[in-house]
C-alpha cells in the first residue's frame, strides 16, 4: 500500500525511536505527560456529573425554564458531539499530529463549556454543549494515541488503565461540587448552573500550559515524513531523562526499524485495513467497547431512578449514593491497572469481563428477590464496577494499540463512535423504559431484572470472546503488536538514519 512515485523508489529510514522509547525508565517526564493529558478524562466526568445535576435548575422559571425533554436533549446534544469531534479529529491527529490536537481540542472544549455558562436560552445552551462534546471527543482520539506512543512498553497497560479511570475521580468532583452550586442557600439558582459550566474550564486553562511542553510523539513523527524531527524530539527526552541520573543503555541492531513515507489513508484503505487486513482485531475491539458501553450506561444512567422508585431515597439524597459508586470506578483501574501489564491483557480482560457480569447476574436475582435496600444495592455497584471499570479502560487501551500508528487515532475514533451509540443511545433509553413510570408506588422488578441479566450476558460474551480472540500485548513494543503500515518491504533503497 505504500505509494511509489515515478521519481524512483521510496527513500528508506532505519530508526531505532521505538526501542529507544520503550527501554526509558520511569521518570518525572512521565509524569507529566501522565498529568497534561490524563485530565481530560476528569474534565469529561465532571462536566457529565454536573450537567446530570442541572435538571432541577434549569427547569426553574429563574434560569432558563426548560422542560424535562429539553433539559434531556442536552445530554444527548453533549453526546453527539463527542461522537462527531472524535471522528473529525481522530482522522485529523493521524494527519496532523497528536500535539496540535490535543492543544487545538482542549481550546475547543475551553470556548464551548465556557460559553455554556453565558447561554441566554436553550437553543444556545445546545449549541454550547455540542462544541464542549466535540472538544472532549477530540481529546480521546489524540490523548490515548500519545499517551500509548510515548509511555514504555512495561508500563503502558497500567498508565492507560489508571488515566482512562480518572474519569470517576472527575465525576467525584462534579458530585461534590454540585452540592454547593445547586444549594440555594449558598449560590442564588440564577449563579449556580453558570458556575457550574465554568468549573471544567477553569481546570483546563491551568493544564493547556502544562501540554505546551509535552513534545509530539517521535513514533508519528517518524512515520510521517518527519525523521529528522523525531531524532531531535526524542534526543531531548532522552536529555531531560538523563539529568535525572538515569544511565541508558544502548539500543540493539534488531531493534531497528525502515520506514518510508506512507501517503494519507482513503477511507476505502481504512476500511481495508480494519476489515480485511486486521478483522478479528476489529471484531475484538467492537465487542469489547460495545458490552462495556452497554452495561456502563444501563447502570449510570438509571441509577437515580432505581434509587428513587424501587427503594425509594429522596430525589436531594440520591448524590450521597453516588460517592462510593464513583470511588469504586475510581479504585477498580488504579489497583487492577498493573496485573495487566505483568498477568496479561488476555487473562485480565477476560476475568474482568466475565467477573463483572457474574457479579451483575447476581445483583439482577438479589434485586428480584427484594433482599436489597438503597445502601446494600450500591455497596453491590460498587464491587461490580471495581472489575467492570478496570475491563471498560482496557477496551479503551485495546483498541488503541492493536492497529498500526498511521491510524491509531481514527480506529480510537470508530469504536469509540460504537460504543456511544450502543451504550449512549440504546442502553439509557432501554432501562428507562424498564424502570417504567414514577407514579406506580410498588413498581414490576421483572423488566429491570430482565435488563440486568441482558447486561450481565454482554459482559460475559465481551469477556468470552476477550480471551478468544485477544491479542497478548502485554511489555510489547506497538510496532511487534502492529507492524506500520509505513514500513519498509524487504528489498527497498536504504538511507541511513
Amino acid at each position: 500500500m505504500v505509494n511509489q512515485q515515478a521519481m524512483g523508489p521510496a527513500a528508506v529510514v532505519r530508526s531505532a525511536i521505538p526501542a529507544r522509547m520503550d527501554r526509558l525508565p520511569w521518570t518525572r517526564f512521565h509524569w507529566l505527560i501522565v498529568v497534561g493529558l490524563g485530565v481530560s478524562w476528569i474534565l469529561d466526568g465532571l462536566e457529565i456529573q454536573i450537567v446530570s445535576s442541572m435538571g432541577g435548575p434549569l427547569q426553574s422559571p429563574h434560569t432558563l425554564h426548560l422542560s424535562s425533554s429539553q433539559v434531556g436533549a442536552t445530554a444527548s446534544v453533549y453526546l453527539a458531539g463527542q461522537v462527531f469531534g472524535a471522528l473529525i479529529f481522530g482522522r485529523l491527529t493521524d494527519k496532523l499530529g497528536r500535539k496540535r490536537l490535543f492543544i487545538l481540542t482542549l481550546l475547543i472544549y475551553l470556548f464551548g463549556s465556557g460559553l455554556a455558562g453565558l447561554s441566554w436560552g436553550w437553543s444556545a445552551l445546545l449549541v454550547c454543549r455540542f462544541i464542549a462534546g466535540m472538544g472532549i471527543g477530540g481529546e480521546y482520539t489524540a490523548i490515548n494515541s500519545a499517551i500509548d506512543e510515548i509511555i514504555p512498553a512495561r508500563y503502558r497497560g497500567r498508565v492507560d488503565i489508571a488515566v482512562n479511570g480518572t474519569y470517576w475521580g472527575g465525576a467525584a468532583l462534579g458530585a461534590a461540587a454540585t452540592l454547593v452550586l445547586f444549594n440555594e442557600s449558598i449560590v442564588p439558582i440564577e449563579w449556580g448552573w453558570r458556575l457550574g459550566f465554568f468549573i471544567g474550564p477553569l481546570l483546563g486553562f491551568v493544564i493547556i500550559f502544562v501540554r505546551r511542553t509535552i513534545p509530539e510523539s517521535p513514533r508519528w513523527l517518524l512515520t510521517h515524513g518527519h525523521a529528522d524531527d523525531a531524532e531531535r524530539t526524542l534526543d531531548q527526552i532522552e536529555q531531560r531523562v538523563a539529568a535525572e541520573g538515569v544511565e541508558l543503555q544502548p539500543t540493539r541492531p534488531d531493534e531497528v526499524i525502515e520506514i518510508v513515507e506512507h501517503p494519507r489513508l482513503t477511507l476505502w484503505e481504512l476500511a481495508y485495513v480494519f476489515f480485511e487486513k486486521y478483522p478479528r482485531r476489529s471484531f475484538l475491539g467492537f465487542s469489547m467497547m460495545a458490552t462495556q458501553a452497554f452495561l456502563y450506561n444501563a447502570i449510570f444512567f438509571t441509577e437515580t431512578l432505581v434509587l428513587i422508585h424501587f427503594y425509594h431515597v429522596p430525589t436531594d439524597h440520591t448524590g450521597y449514593y453516588f460517592f462510593p459508586f464513583a470511588m469504586g470506578n475510581l479504585l477498580g483501574p488504579l489497583v487492577l491497572g498493573p496485573l495487566f501489564d505483568t498477568v496479561g491483557r488476555r487473562v485480565m480482560i477476560g476475568s474482568t469481563y466475565i467477573l463483572s457480569g457474574v457479579l451483575l447476574l447476581l445483583s439482577a436475582w438479589a434485586f428480584h428477590a427484594q433482599i436489597l435496600n438503597a445502601s446494600t444495592q450500591t455497596l453491590l455497584w460498587c464491587v461490580i464496577f471495581f472489575f467492570a471499570s478496570a475491563g471498560a479502560s482496557s477496551a479503551y487501551l485495546t483498541v488503541s494499540e492493536i492497529f498500526p500508528v498511521e491510524l491509531r487515532g481514527q480506529a480510537i475514533a470508530f469504536f469509540f463512535a460504537i460504543s456511544q451509540g450502543a451504550g449512549g443511545v440504546v442502553a439509557p433509553y432501554l432501562f428507562g423504559h424498564l424502570i417504567g413510570g414514577a407514579d406506580n408506588p410498588n413498581p414490576d422488578r421483572n423488566p429491570l431484572t430482565l435488563g440486568y441479566v441482558l447486561g450481565a450476558i454482554a459482559m460475559v460474551l465481551g469477556g468470552v470472546i476477550a480471551v478468544i480472540f485477544g491479542v497478548d500485548a502485554e511489555g510489547k513494543s506497538l510496532e511487534d503488536i502492529a507492524a506500520p503500515l509505513s514500513e519498509a518491504a524487504p528489498g527497498q533503497g536504504q538511507q541511513p538514519q
